[in-house]
């Protein structure tokens, strides 16, 4: 490393932009996924009731009055709540320009300070609406004017609706996404269209009775009727359509990513080896320990690969607490340890290629003048 500083820096680049593009994709894909399923994942229902036909989309299932009764029912259910949601277009005071933006509205029945079942559960700032034509919005979404106290005006009909609080990862669609009463998302349906009637509620939330698990309730409520498709909060976020085709995508470059480092680690100290072998033959001739070359070996590794790790940590860094196309990037620290370890491990193994040649020079062979080549 000493001798050939460029060709180690340039090593170290190379490694750095790969971890920058690894840990970007990452940010990439969970802010792609909290802005599509957000608000299903971080509401506090433990199952939600789809209606079979919705095919696992809140806004296209419709849970009918039988459908209801049913729910309520069934064996093993507590609490039950409406939840209905549409999309608006929407203009929020907040936003200097007047522009409008197709936002996502999701009703749910208050209970004591806000907190009915549906409720967004990771309030960071503000509180919960505890009357009609109030809402929480996203944090996503205060850069484009739906911050606290600004006013959400629904057009056409010009219904009104305050902004009283802001959730974390709360977005629906990658759309600004509001939670509100149930009444109020009523009132916004017929706002829009007067001779659209009482809107149904699209899904139902539910809390299992006490020594009930999600799990059990889920059995109980789809036993009752084909036509109802009752899941757990995690798995009604994973199975919305096209999220597991987004995450398959994501993993494929992320595997090809992750194969890259080690391939590069490795194929560049097999060169130097190859390089160096007339140097390494004469260290074994004059008695250096097999052991000693292949620890310096592994520790120019572990340097080259840690550094580039801390360079592309640095280059993630700033671009990780901003926004990109409406998607709330994050700094991922949990990939952050994962991918450094994974690649430094990947990176120490692929080298042991080099390694080898090292301990295939035979002490007695170099003196003779046949070396590593042998």
């Amino acid at each position: 490393m000493a001798r050939a500083k460029v060709r180690f820096l340039l090593l170290v680049a190379a490694i750095a932009l790969l971890v920058f593009l690894i840990l970007f994709q990452q940010s990439l894909q969970n802010g792609l996924i909290n802005g599509f399923i957000g608000a299903i994942r971080e509401q506090n229902a433990p199952v939600l009731v789809y209606s079979v036909d919705g095919q696992r989309v809140l806004q296209g299932s419709v849970i009918t009055p039988p459908m209801e009764e049913q729910i309520r029912s069934a064996d093993g259910v507590g609490a039950v709540g409406r939840i209905g949601q549409g999309t608006f277009t929407a203009s929020p005071s907040g936003n200097d320009d007047g522009e409008t933006f197709d936002t996502t509205l999701i009703g749910y029945e208050l209970g004591a300070d806000g907190a009915g079942i549906g409720a967004p559960s990771t309030v960071v700032d503000g509180r919960l609406p505890i009357a009609d034509d109030e809402a929480v919005v996203s944090d996503a979404d205060v850069g484009l004017g739906y911050g606290i106290g600004d006013i959400v005006t629904l057009l056409p009909g010009g219904m009104e609706i305050e902004i009283v609080g802001i959730a974390e990862n709360v977005q629906l669609n990658v759309a600004p996404t509001l939670f509100a009463s149930y009444d109020t998302y009523v009132s916004a349906v017929r706002s829009v269209n007067p001779d659209a009637g009482i809107p149904l509620p699209n899904v139902l939330g539910v809390v299992p009775a006490d020594g009930v698990s999600p799990e059990e309730v889920v059995a109980s409520i789809n036993a009752v009727s084909l036509d109802l498709d009752a899941l757990t909060r995690a798995d009604a976020a994973a199975e919305t359509p096209g999220v597991a085709q987004v995450q398959q995508s994501f993993n494929i470059i992320f595997l090809l990513y992750g194969l890259v480092v080690p391939c590069v680690t490795g194929l560049f100290f097999l060169i130097v080896t190859f390089q160096k072998a007339n140097s390494l033959t004469l260290l074994r001739a004059i008695g250096a320990p097999a052991s000693r070359l292949v620890a310096a070996l592994l520790i120019q590794v572990v340097v080259i690969i840690g550094a580039g790790l801390a360079v592309g940590t640095l280059l993630y860094y700033p671009l990780s607490r901003g926004e990109l196309g409406g998607l709330a990037l994050r700094f991922e620290t949990g990939a952050v340890v994962f991918w450094s370890v994974l690649l430094l491990v990947l990176g120490v193994a692929s080298s042991l290629v080099a390694a080898r040649r090292v301990l295939a020079i035979d002490p007695i062979e170099a003196t003779t003048g046949q070396g590593v080549g042998a």
